[in-house]
């Protein structure tokens, strides 16, 4: 669940850099560190009143933007998706369609679901279009492949962010792709695959399950799942004794926003302690204040008890774990892990491999021994960006480029069924 979409990546230099990445200066971060929408964009993220009626996938609006990080032109738009429970909810984003020419068929599209970055408002990716997309974006762009990015269902949009709520983030990054269809300007074909890390890569998970049923129209070629958190049970015993114990509040919060509190009372889990910190971390974005802004949090004084001993928590985990997904798909799967990731943990990511090849997922695991969580997805791109190409050339190719390729993987494959 790392941080990744907003102001970098961390400070720490990567395996090989002389350095640590600069942070920004606090001038630079207070706009997306706490906070509504800035007053001018508020009307763009606000619900249309068209909302009610709108099929999912529906394109309320766009925005050309002035980006010239990208080697494309960059929008920032405003669709329809389904909640969890099916409720109608508009949802913000990005689409960068490439500068090469389109093909007949339209250009094929990826659908980056980006990591952990906060529950605030202020927290959507498509607020800070530079930061918005994937690594190696321009490596995709060039290839004539356009990039759409959800900002998912709350962050920037009304309503507090459902984080990892599994169908929610699902539905948001195959709805932004039937959006792409619906901007004349973005000729996107049918054809797409989901590339998620941490929070999307959960998303990315849940893609692969519900996209055959969800949106048939749409053809999925492929999907990574990059740092995806599974076994959550195990999970919550890791990060509890860790720095990071905000993220398991934020789980509870996500869950209840998902659910709604007669289903999943949040004073059920949460002390009066933990309860204290709901409004903060519904405002607040994950990065370089955070430890300023939410202080260090105990989980031993905000949590009532584990929530695997509360049935409802037990049941709604379970349903959004990963690791209890059945259906396979005939898209192949690439789980991406950083070897040394202390967030999610690599015996997790290969018992996630374990499971979808038992249940007859073709499924790729590439292990990069010398990265962590955050690293992991910065050092495995230039390999994602080459497979991803690969399947939208209709290549069966499992592995990563022999050289170019800064970081080795350590790989595993199955066939599926």
């Amino acid at each position: 669940m790392a941080v990744i979409a907003i102001g970098g990546i961390g400070d720490r230099a990567a395996p090989g850099q002389s350095g640590p990445t600069p942070a920004p200066k606090r001038s630079e971060a207070t706009a997306w560190n706490y906070g509504p929408v800035p007053a001018a964009l508020a009307a763009f993220y606000r619900p249309p009143a068209a909302l009610a009626a709108a099929a999912p996938g529906t394109l309320f609006a766009e925005q050309k933007l002035a980006a010239p990080e990208y080697h494309g032109s960059a929008y920032r738009v405003s669709y329809a998706s389904r909640s969890l429970k099916g409720r109608p909810v508009s949802v913000t984003g990005m689409i960068i369609v490439p500068e090469v020419p389109a093909p007949a068929a339209g250009y094929p599209v990826l659908s980056w679901a980006h990591g952990t970055n906060g529950m605030g408002d202020a927290c959507a990716p498509s607020l800070y279009p530079a930061s918005a997309a994937p690594p190696n974006a321009n490596d995709l762009l060039d290839q004539g492949v356009e990039i759409v990015a959800t900002d998912y269902e709350g962050e920037g949009t009304s309503g507090d962010l459902p984080y990892l709520a599994g169908a929610s983030a699902a539905h948001n990054t195959i709805d932004i792709v039937r959006a792409a269809r619906d901007l004349p300007e973005a000729h996107a074909s049918s054809d797409y695959v989901v590339w998620g890390y941490s929070e999307g890569g959960q998303a990315a998970m849940f893609s692969l399950d519900v996209a055959r049923t969800y949106a048939p129209e749409l053809h999925l070629k492929g999907d990574v799942a990059g740092g995806a958190p599974s076994q959550f049970e195990h999970l919550y015993s890791v990060l509890k004794r860790t720095s990071a114990g905000y993220y398991l509040l934020m789980v509870a919060i996500g869950l209840n926003q998902a659910y709604g509190n007669q289903a999943l009372p949040l004073d059920q889990l949460l002390t009066p302690a933990g309860m204290a910190l709901v409004p903060k971390l519904e405002r607040v974005c994950i990065g370089y204040f955070v430890a300023a802004e939410l202080g260090q949090i105990s989980i031993d004084r905000t949590v009532k008890a584990d929530p695997f001993t509360i049935a409802a928590w037990r049941k709604v985990l379970e349903a959004n774990d990963p690791q209890y997904l059945r259906n396979a798909s005939t898209a192949p799967l690439l789980l991406v892990q950083g070897g040394t990731d202390d967030i999610v943990p690599t015996a997790s990511t290969a018992s996630l491999a374990k499971h979808e090849c038992a249940i007859g997922q073709h499924t790729e695991l590439w292990d990069y021994p010398r990265l962590d969580h955050s690293w992991a997805l910065v050092g495995s791109a230039p390999d994602v960006v080459q497979w991803i190409g690969d399947r939208f050339a209709g290549s069966t190719a499992s592995d990563p480029p022999a050289s170019g390729a800064k970081y080795a993987a350590q790989k595993t494959v199955c066939t599926g069924s």
